[in-house]
């Protein structure tokens, strides 16, 4: 065979590490290897399995499974389908494989190193001892006999001994990448991805000769291979996820169960990979990253099948939460799992109909959970108004749950929306809903006025610090409110504040009309000081009766008195009842103004000095700590 002449042995020789072929006779080098390649009577296949040393329950595959060898599909990688002569040899094979495989399964045991390395092992002995890589050279040298000139004459029963050995190697190849994730196999799969990477360099120079002029294994794609049998191990070890887990039995579901095992099972597999396989692996193998797009797809075929099941919604949330959240932050980020993974070029975990379709199922499922708590918290609320319950005394102040209730659930949800589905459209959406709910809450509270049951004043107190609660969760820009929704729901809260505002101050000044009427009259400029002191006076035990309101309740609502009582102040001047006949009147006039604002003045400051008092003490004391 021209393509394979004396001029080309040269460079087969520096592929496979031949010493001394180049320059000796075909024929004397065929002997060598028919020496080498020489088997004995009783052929010891039993000593492929033998390096399966007590495989730890980890191991996803059972020796059982492991020797459930598809020799079909072996055969099918190894050789060109189609020739008739190929497929007539694969059946003798088979038979020869399969006896041998029985072998194997009733003489299990361990390899034992050999320790006299200057020993020249054949074939079997170098199989026996986990070598495949120098079995695999061994292979390729008895090929070289067998193919490499046209001076040495082909044995039919040869070139089958040749075939059958390289079926038994490919077996002992796939038994030694089954076994890749116990710890003991390391050094030997070291030699396997050797004898794979000399096969790949072979069958290239292989194709450079025509089909009929190749061995009938060639190319044996051992590559191809290696790579389709870690696929089948990685779907096998998904299969079979770790159920021993037991955060998983806190989980509600079978199905949660299942995701959490799924997902854990591919931050395991992964740091071994990275922390163990990959320094077996050359470098051109990109393992991790093999790995990792093998892992991505075996758990993305799972939950694609959860997502089209008839699930939950809270099952729906853990597949989402598993797709947005743990899996691409916990377990592709993870600190030494981040810098060997390419996770971009992963892609998405579901296709896009599957993601909409559970977001969609999600958000609804949001949508149904906020209209369910509003409702029920208001309906709680109204029930306490019609009791006639006096609100709770926290800190001496009058307090209600109402918008404790309601805010955290509805600002998680928001916020669980943002993180799941990216859509700060939804999270309006949800929002809107604040809307109508305060409509309904100021509609509800105009008719508790209207009713004026006996605990009114105290249950207004309570709701006043809702309001302001419910104001300031809408204020923050950081709530993602459109701003139409924001500057709706401000003006009903605006609404609501202003009817418990209304309650409380039309009663003071109601009552504090007498004293009003005396302002800038006659009584009024006798006795200046008499009238004004008096009004202080009512207007200090009114807002002693405020102290029960939490202080920010407190402070806008007596500052809105304090400009009522001024404006009824100037009001009644304004009226000119009191005619100022001279310049000395007129002067009397404008001192009563200043020592009456003056004095009215001083009983809101006293009220602010001590709000600030109260806001600074807490925070020296926590400063303090």
């Amino acid at each position: 065979m021209m393509s394979f002449s004396k001029a080309r042995k040269e460079d087969v020789c520096q592929i496979t590490g031949i010493e001394g072929t180049a320059d000796e006779e075909p024929k004397e080098q065929c002997q060598k290897e028919k020496n080498k390649m020489k088997k004995p009577n009783t052929l010891k296949i039993k000593s492929l399995i033998k390096h399966r040393k007590n495989s730890k329950s980890e191991a996803a595959l059972t020796s059982e499974t492991l020797l459930e060898v598809d020799l079909d599909a072996i055969e099918g990688i190894a050789y060109s389908p189609g020739d008739p002569q190929v497929e007539c040899q694969k059946q003798k094979n088979i038979g020869k494989i399969s006896a041998k495989i029985k072998k194997w399964q009733r003489n299990s045991k361990s390899p034992e190193t050999p320790t006299d390395n200057a020993v020249e092992l054949d074939f079997n002995g170098n199989l026996e001892q986990n070598r495949l890589a120098e079995a695999q050279q061994q292979l390729l040298e008895a090929e070289e006999c067998l193919f490499s000139s046209k001076e040495v004459t082909r044995g039919k029963d040869e070139e089958d001994k040749l075939q059958m050995d390289y079926e038994i190697f490919i077996l002992r190849l796939r038994l030694v990448i089954q076994d890749s994730f116990i710890e003991d196999n390391q050094e030997t799969l070291k030699s396997a991805l050797i004898s794979i990477v000399k096969e790949e360099a072979q069958d290239r120079r292989w194709a450079e000769v025509a089909a009929d002029q190749r061995p009938i294994w060639r190319p044996t794609r051992c590559r191809q291979f290696h790579d389709t049998l870690l696929q089948i191990i990685v779907e096998q070890r998904m299969k079979n996820a770790d159920e021993q887990n037991n955060l998983a039995d806190n989980l509600s579901t079978s199905l949660k169960r299942e995701v959490f095992r799924l997902g854990k099972q591919v931050q395991k597999d992964l740091l071994r990979v990275v922390r163990n396989l990959r320094e077996c692996y050359p470098p051109d193998f990109d393992i991790c990253r093999l790995y990792a797009r093998l892992y991505h797809q075996a758990f993305s075929t799972r939950l694609q099948e959860f997502s089209r099941s008839n699930i939950s919604s809270e099952e729906c949330l853990y597949i989402l939460s598993w797709i947005v959240e743990y899996y691409p932050k916990d377990v592709l980020k993870y600190k030494e799992l981040e810098e060997h993974i390419n996770s971009s070029s992963l892609g998405p975990l579901l296709p896009e109909e599957d993601l909409e379709r559970l977001e969609k199922q999600y958000f609804s499922y949001k949508e149904n959970e906020i209209r369910k708590w509003l409702s029920n918290a208001f309906e709680k609320e109204v029930k306490k108004w019609s009791d006639d319950i006096e609100p709770e005394l926290m800190d001496g102040y009058y307090f209600s749950n109402f918008a404790l209730d309601v805010l955290p659930l509805v600002d998680g949800a928001v916020k669980d929306v943002n993180t799941l589905l990216s859509s700060e459209d939804k999270a309006w959406s949800l929002l809107n809903q604040l809307d109508s709910f305060f409509l309904s809450y100021k509609t509800s509270l105009e008719k508790l006025i209207k009713r004026n049951p006996e605990n009114i004043p105290k249950t207004l107190s309570a709701n006043l610090d809702n309001i302001y609660q419910f104001r300031d969760y809408v204020q923050k820009p950081e709530h993602p409110f459109s701003e139409d929704t924001r500057t709706a729901c401000l003006s009903t809260l605006a609404d609501l504040k202003n009817i418990c505002h209304k309650y409380f101050l039309s009663r003071i000044h109601t009552e504090l009309k007498p004293l009003y009427q005396k302002l800038w009259t006659k009584v009024w400029f006798a006795g200046n000081s008499e009238v004004v002191e008096e009004l202080v006076k009512e207007l200090e035990n009114y807002i002693e009766n405020f102290k029960e309101l939490k202080p920010v309740c407190r402070e806008e609502l007596l500052a809105e008195l304090h400009v009522e009582v001024m404006v009824e102040y100037v009001r009644r001047m304004m009226k000119r009842k009191l005619k100022l006949k001279d310049k000395e009147q007129q002067e009397a006039a404008a001192e009563f103004i200043c020592h009456d604002s003056s004095k009215i003045c001083s009983v809101f400051a006293k009220v602010w000095m001590g709000a600030v008092r109260m806001r600074v003490q807490p925070a020296e004391i926590k400063k303090s700590q």
